[in-house]
């Protein structure tokens, strides 16, 4: 481990940097129990609301490799600490936001500190447990507080909103945020790449724009359709850019990523496992909220409390994988993690209508087991494929890993049960004659469906409602059968493609300093030692005056 840290110390390093993860990890689902209550109350257009979501993601996933790459060349506690500073002012600022542009743009500003925090834990948690039975044990409760920090969102969001304002879920994370900026101080030692390479802005520039388009064209194509112009333009300019960006960082001599990494099937394999994971459980989530609340009725605190095994499995499971997986090898549980999401989504898809939520806790117990066995292993072994000294942009690239996979996953299986839930209102609406402005109404969301079925009453009412349940249900369906298909690619891909023990790590060039230390000095004697034993027996120094001068 890291020289000079005792065991004390390296656990309060490990608590603060996971207590700063989970707070940007609940940012990213506690939100959205909160959205009707900003409806309400700061008067926010479809379109606004999308952008309070939207503005976050966007800024988040656009500058993870750009502030990982900073933080191996001028620090990575600077650069979490930085980090933790603005993602409290943002909070504070978005809580106390009077209209929803504000809101808008303090989410974008809460971004910037969540894409300098999250890599930089993760690279800080590299370079403190340097060996690989500390870092597997770490990076198992790092993984576990990421997962739980995606499933506590809603939980946490509803407590706060069925008590204070709908700002307290921005709130509560200055006091956290706030204290893990103090700590960072006193207890996180500094580490960087001793021998960094210049700031590449070319480079910065080009990742930011292209992945941040790229998320921009993933979020919207739900609401825009996915062979909408926009969508097209935007996605085909995303990979353009990052097309540019990767020929860049080739030919460049100082380049912010070096995308050699992916020549290595463990490093590529295991993000891709990743990604997927992400994609499978937060496209559950998100269709879950909906499920509880509006085809079983359960209010934002119940429907929070309702998603809870997943977290509590996570987070006793993540863990307990990272430790297995040293034993055992990396393939089997991540493989096995991602067969447990299968088949729990293959059980969910088996809820009907009328299934209540007792229904359900088998497949959320099953798909927490999954996640928890997954993707600490998965983590692992994407951090331990690289040099430490590259740790900042490497947790940066696992990061952005986990930002689109959760992205893609809300936007297609979104898309996915839109596209049902609308097919099969369409032909009932039609039959009705339901005039436009109703009909989009109806076919916008389940919520506005039976908001309608209310407001119409009686027998009309009543059959409004039969039917948007019924093709609510028969979308989601689609969705987690999809969800498991994709859980069960993943499945072949670990198999296939990831090693199951880790190859000999990377070694990094030194630096000039350790070279000029260490290296060169012991290359001379090396070399002045054969050179002495190729000329024989040093000559006699009475009759070659000065050979005793000669260096042995």
């Amino acid at each position: 481990m890291h020289a000079g840290i005792s065991v004390r110390q390296r656990a309060a390093v490990l608590l603060v940097l996971c207590a700063s993860l989970l707070v940007v990890n609940l940012d990213s689902t506690i939100l959205n129990v909160a959205l009707p209550t900003i409806v309400r109350d700061l008067h926010a257009t479809s379109s606004q609301l999308q952008w309070v979501l939207d503005a976050y993601a966007i800024v988040f996933a656009g500058l993870l490799l750009t502030l990982g790459s900073l933080g191996d060349r001028i620090g990575r506690r600077r650069v979490f600490a930085w980090g933790l500073a603005l993602f409290a002012i943002g909070s504070a600022i978005a809580a106390f936001s009077s209209t929803p542009d504000r809101l808008i743009a303090a989410r974008a500003f809460m971004g910037i500190g969540a894409a300098a925090i999250m890599p930089s834990t993760l690279s800080i948690l590299t370079n403190v447990f340097v060996d690989d039975d500390s870092r597997a044990k770490a990076i198992g409760v790092w993984s576990g507080t990421t997962g739980v920090g995606i499933a506590l969102g809603p939980i946490v969001g509803g407590w706060l909103l069925a008590h204070y304002f709908w700002g307290s879920v921005f709130l509560v994370n200055v006091p956290i945020a706030f204290a893990a900026l103090v700590a960072s101080i006193v207890v996180v030692p500094e580490s960087k790449n001793p021998s960094a390479p210049p700031l590449d802005p070319i480079g910065a520039v080009l990742s930011t724009l292209g992945l941040g388009i790229l998320l921009w064209a993933i979020i919207e194509a739900p609401s825009r359709g996915w062979r909408s112009w926009p969508i097209l333009v935007g996605t085909a300019i995303a990979f353009a850019i990052l097309v540019l960006f990767v020929l860049f960082e080739r030919g460049s001599r100082h380049p912010m990523f070096d995308v050699s990494f992916f020549s290595s099937r463990r490093f590529s394999a295991a993000m891709a496992a990743m990604a997927l994971v992400v994609f499978s459980l937060t496209g559950l989530l998100f269709l879950m909220t909906q499920w509880l609340q509006f085809s079983l009725g359960y209010t934002p605190l119940a429907t929070g409390l309702r998603t809870g095994p997943i977290a509590l499995v996570l987070i006793v499971v993540a863990p307990l994988s990272a430790v297995v997986a040293r034993r055992i090898g990396t393939k089997l549980p991540v493989a096995l993690g991602m067969l447990a999401i299968a088949v729990g989504l293959l059980l969910m898809s088996r809820m009907s209508v009328s299934s209540g939520y007792l229904g359900a806790v088998p497949a959320l117990l099953l798909i927490g087991v999954g996640a928890g066995s997954a993707f600490a292993p998965a983590t692992d072994a994407v951090m331990g494929s690289l040099p430490r000294t590259r740790a900042g942009v490497g947790s940066a690239t696992n990061s952005t890993a986990l930002q689109f996979g959760g992205a893609l996953g809300v936007g297609v299986l979104g898309s996915l049960l839109n596209s049902r839930y609308q097919g099969q209102l369409a032909p009932v609406l039609a039959h009705y004659r339901v005039p436009i402005s109703v009909t989009r109404v109806i076919e916008g969301s389940l919520g506005g469906a039976l908001a309608a079925g209310q407001h119409l009453g009686g027998a009309t009412g009543t059959a409004l409602d039969s039917v948007a349940r019924r093709a609510f249900s028969s979308g989601m369906d689609l969705t987690v059968l999809v969800g498991a298909v994709v859980s069960l690619v993943g499945v072949g891909v670990v198999l296939a493609l990831l090693p199951n023990w880790a190859p000999a790590p990377l070694v990094p060039a030194p630096s000039a300093s350790n070279f000029d230390l260490e290296i060169r000095p012991a290359l001379q004697r090396h070399l002045t030692l054969v050179a002495d034993r190729a000329m024989g027996p040093p000559p006699d120094s009475d009759r070659y005056p000065g050979a005793s001068t000669i260096s042995r």
